[in-house]
């Protein structure tokens, strides 16, 4: 298999994840409109939904940078990270996106934005201090591949999808065990058996939609880390700086599960276990086998 074929799958498996993450709503909408013989909870949870979604098109980047911190870049100061981004911008056909900088000694980077014309890159004083030339390049073409692979939206859209199933659900568990709803209408076994499913899918639908959340997470990182080897055409040193990241043993001073997942490498530290389960909840791949992929490659 080719890294173009490769790139092909995986962006089709996300697009089926976001079909099926948007399908996973107006189920559990329908579900507890049926519970409570409501159809305006169905339409209302749909037009939330659709409203969220504006806010996060046109506010996600504002936000995520006021979240972590980010101050826009001084040319004269950092002329070398605005060198680095203008260059790789130009081979990979992208406008050029602006530059933040985050004051933090751990090093890391993260993209974000709507579209490749409102995009920002955004890296740490850790990151500039730690790094050489060619793995701050490795890092800036992986942060350009999250843009001109449409990362960066499709990223924002999950977390607010998985937001609002959070506070669907949070909803429908207080109404249920508060008493409310009209529970006099249609009372027998049908509504008894909407009640149980709504329960069990209040319960887990935050659990389905993290988990959804992370695999695109972790499926888009593999997918820019091959990218960002193809434009900087020297994977070794995308590979050298993930090891020099992943081993700074300190978390960043910003670091929040809302925006983790953004992020080149996680801003969390600490002994990570390695079964299944542990992996099944991290928002990146493990360092080791995005290393070992990168060093497979051949540009």
């Amino acid at each position: 298999m080719t890294l173009y074929n490769q790139q092909d799958k995986n962006v089709r498996r996300t697009w089926v994840l976001m079909s099926l993450f948007l399908i996973f709503i107006i189920a559990i909408g329908w579900v507890f409109a049926q519970i409570y013989n409501d159809s305006a909870i169905l339409y209302v949870a749909v037009a939330f939904s659709f409203f969220m979604n504006f806010f996060s098109y046109w506010y996600s980047d504002k936000i995520t940078l006021k979240m972590t911190g980010a101050k826009p870049a001084d040319h004269e100061s950092n002329r070398k990270l605005y060198h680095v981004v203008e260059n790789l911008s130009i081979t990979a056909g992208l406008p050029m996106p602006k530059v933040y900088i985050i004051n933090d000694s751990a090093p890391n980077a993260f993209a974000t934005g709507r579209n490749k014309e409102n995009a920002v890159v955004a890296v740490t004083t850790g990151l500039l201090e730690r790094l050489n030339k060619t793995e701050l390049e490795g890092v800036i073409s992986h942060e350009l591949s999250h843009i001109g692979n449409k990362d960066i939206l499709l990223q924002t859209i999950v977390v607010v999808l998985v937001g609002f199933i959070a506070l669907l659900s949070d909803f429908f568990m207080r109404w249920t065990f508060w008493g409310g709803g009209r529970r006099d209408r249609g009372g027998g076994r049908a509504q008894a058996i909407f009640m149980l499913v709504g329960l069990v899918l209040a319960i887990l639908a935050p659990i389905a939609a993290t988990l959804i959340k992370l695999a695109i997470s972790r499926k888009r990182e593999f997918l820019a880390d091959a990218s960002g080897a193809l434009l900087s055409r020297y994977p070794e040193g995308l590979a050298s700086a993930l090891e020099k990241i992943s081993q700074y043993p300190v978390s960043m001073a910003h670091a929040n599960k809302a925006t983790a997942h953004l992020f080149i490498s996680s801003p969390f530290k600490g002994k990570q276990a390695t079964d299944w389960l542990t992996k099944l909840f991290m928002t990146h791949p493990p360092v080791e086998e995005r290393v070992a992929a990168l060093r497979e490659l051949k540009v």
